[in-house]
């Protein structure tokens, strides 16, 4: 297995800064979202995280690219003055040192690469820009892929409620190691350790979660499913990529992403960390079909079709029912 604690060490570091610039927006935020063409808010901690992210990546591997959601094009944009000056000033703060406007566009646009290269990171600086509106759930989500396979992730999850009564949890996992729950907001103190997913072997006494948002998933179809598995709870419903680390570590059994249009492909920003985090913990990812995801297809997973990811025992049988609801028996 090859080492990559260095990597690790950088991505851990990045997300945890990312996380703090994330949360100081938030404690001022009364209002200051964008919308982007596909009308998804974008608040100035999406562009201060990604700044704050690719400029970690690239003092300390500035050989490697990076595919980001995000691109300044708005920020550059003049009646946006004010949100440019509000990003810079977070980053700023964040670092510790003055950033220009310059340097700051520049580390927002390393996350412009293609999803052509051999080796990539994957960024999602704010994955549900929604719930962080909504001050609930919200990640930030990084992962390293090569050769068409997720081989390093890192979730941080500044809401999600932690086993000491607190809020704020980091989920890190390399390929072929366990996945580790650490403390978000420094290296020093709070609990560390090994998680793994529930020991759930029936599906029908598993909990299921899926999005906040009806529009992310067919949750008509999802409800569909959990009643063929005899799952009577109601859904565990959040934001983000914390739903990967509610599987991961136990808290749910049953993640799905029921497609809401037959040509929709999910983007490799949303689910590369989470997959490998519930995976290296003992549990599944595939598509809605069974079939592995393929990190190798650019940036949409183009040959897969939503997203079920369980905690491993279950996942056939959980299959087996997505295939009988749609073929409508």
């Amino acid at each position: 297995m090859q080492d990559r604690s260095e990597e690790l060490r950088v991505a851990i570091d990045a997300v945890r800064a990312a996380c703090r610039v994330c949360r100081a927006v938030q404690e001022r935020m009364v209002g200051g979202a964008l919308e982007k063409r596909d009308k998804s808010p974008v608040t100035v901690a999406d562009f201060a995280s990604q700044a704050i992210v690719c400029r970690s990546l690239a003092e300390a591997l500035p050989g490697d690219p990076i595919v980001a959601e995000e691109a300044s094009d708005a920020l550059r944009e003049a009646g946006n003055a004010s949100l440019l000056d509000a990003v810079v000033g977070h980053v700023a703060a964040e670092i510790g040192a003055r950033a220009s406007t310059g340097e700051v566009l520049g580390w927002i646009d390393r996350g412009g690469h293609d999803a052509g290269a051999r080796r990539y990171w994957t960024l999602d600086p704010i994955d549900g820009t929604k719930g962080f509106l909504r001050r609930e759930q919200y990640a930030v989500a990084l992962g390293l892929i090569e050769d068409g396979q997720v081989v390093l992730g890192v979730l941080g999850c500044p809401n999600l409620p932690t086993g000491e009564g607190g809020r704020g949890a980091l989920f890190a996992a390399t390929s072929g190691g366990p996945a580790r729950s650490l403390p978000l907001w420094s290296s020093a103190g709070g609990v560390e350790g090994a998680i793994t997913v529930d020991r759930v072997r029936k599906a029908a006494e598993a909990r299921f979660c899926e999005s906040v948002e009806s529009g992310h998933s067919n949750q008509e179809e999802s409800a569909r499913i959990a009643s063929l598995l005899g799952i009577a709870t109601e859904p565990y419903r959040i934001d983000s990529q914390c739903k990967y680390a509610a599987v991961a570590r136990g808290d749910a059994s049953i993640y799905l992403r029921m497609p809401t249009r037959a040509d929709y492909r999910e983007k490799i920003w949303d689910h590369a960390a989470g997959k490998l985090i519930v995976e290296s913990a003992g549990g599944r990812v595939t598509d809605v079909e069974g079939r592995p995801l393929d990190f190798g297809r650019g940036e949409t997973l183009e040959a897969n079709s939503g997203i079920v990811a369980t905690s491993g025992a279950i996942h056939d049988e959980v299959i087996d029912a997505i295939r009988r609801v749609r073929a409508g028996s």
